[in-house]
């Protein structure tokens, strides 16, 4: 039987998901499926559940125990297949090949000791990987700069859930009412970008009286956030982790994305495949992911997205352009059986040139 070792960190959203696709897709294909993460993740995700041998490893790339323990598990396996930096940080040092690499995020970390050490961490990875497969076409110039030697796209594709309650009930469960609702969702930490969202729906009441926004996820810019909203009046509301996305999503009106930076951020294809008007900044791969069905603004300019959000709400002809759009971009979105498909294709090709 074909076998597969994933490792993946701590994760509380896309690369869980998406691993946890990948598990499923994989073993419903006949590959034995080893998962080697933090407890945490699995107790969240149900990689066991979904068909994987799962095996406890520290979130740290710096633990030699993980090391020494993802050595171990891969070496029953055909192919390594490493999610994330620190993961592959892990991966790249047990010297186990074929090691592929998944990139789904940029290094965010301000100047300094930390990020001088992430970028060693990436420049191990790129060159260590036989082929990195990229979530955004500038994880793929940063990868071939460091060195990468086989660099390819990676889309990660979200999962298709259908919603469980109308619209309606879930705008009267959150107290919304008729009134303009906006909706992201994300871990709460500063990448997203929710104190300029903050700001926006602050300075968005004045011209939109009764808006409201919410956000769904959790994370540990919490306290800071409701800080923000306390101190600016904002009409927004944390939600906490939710699981039902699907059903949010169709509810609201307008859909923001005020991340720094996203690969292929897996709420805003939700949303493409929800119908929903999406606002999302310019930033990492997402012009190219929404191309002409979102409307895109600066990263950090509270005044723009603010604007860009008030134009969708007052002007209903433009939100069905929108919904519109995004229903026709999302039927070119590729789903979890294409990418699991182009993983498999990397997979035999590995084994394939090993033999």
């Amino acid at each position: 039987m074909k076998a597969a070792t994933l490792v993946l960190a701590t994760s509380t959203g896309g690369v869980g998901a998406h691993v946890v696709s990948l598990v499923r897709g994989l073993a419903a294909d006949g590959w034995r499926v080893n998962v080697c993460g933090p407890q945490a993740t699995d107790d969240l995700f149900g990689f066991s559940r979904a068909g994987a041998a799962f095996t406890s490893v520290s979130g740290s790339a710096t633990d030699p125990r993980a090391v020494r323990t993802v050595r171990r598990v891969a070496a029953s396996s055909n192919v390594l297949h490493a999610h994330g930096l620190r993961a592959a940080t892990v991966a790249a040092l047990t010297g186990r090949h074929p090691l592929v690499v998944t990139w789904h995020n940029a290094v965010l970390a301000p100047p300094g000791p930390r990020r001088r050490l992430l970028e060693l961490g990436e420049r191990l990875v790129a060159r260590s990987a036989d082929i990195a497969l990229c979530a955004s076409p500038d994880l793929e110039e940063r990868v071939r700069a460091l060195g990468g030697r086989d660099v390819r796209p990676g889309p990660v594709a979200a999962p298709l859930r259908d919603p469980e309650r109308f619209p309606s009930e879930v705008r009267a469960s959150l107290g919304v009412g008729d009134a303009p609702m906006l909706l992201s969702v994300g871990r709460l930490h500063p990448q997203k970008g929710y104190d300029v969202l903050v700001d926006a729906v602050a300075r968005l009441q004045k011209d939109c009286p009764g808006v409201r926004a919410m956000i769904a996820g959790d994370g540990p810019q919490r306290a800071e956030l409701e800080g923000r909203i306390a101190e600016s009046g904002a009409p927004v509301e944390l939600l906490g982790r939710r699981v039902d996305i699907p059903d949010l999503l169709r509810a609201a009106d307008v859909v923001v994305c005020s991340s720094v930076w996203e690969a292929r951020a897996l709420s805003v294809q939700e949303a493409l495949l929800a119908g929903r008007p999406v606002v999302t900044t310019r930033v990492g791969g997402l012009p190219e992911l929404v191309g002409d069905a979102a409307v895109l603004v600066p990263p950090n300019d509270p005044a723009a997205l603010a604007e860009a959000v008030e134009r969708v709400l007052a002007d209903p002809a433009w939100a069905a352009t929108l919904a519109a759009r995004a229903t026709e971009a999302a039927r070119r979105l590729p789903g979890e059986h294409d990418t699991v498909a182009q993983v498999e294709a990397v997979y035999r090709e590995l084994i394939g040139a090993s033999r």
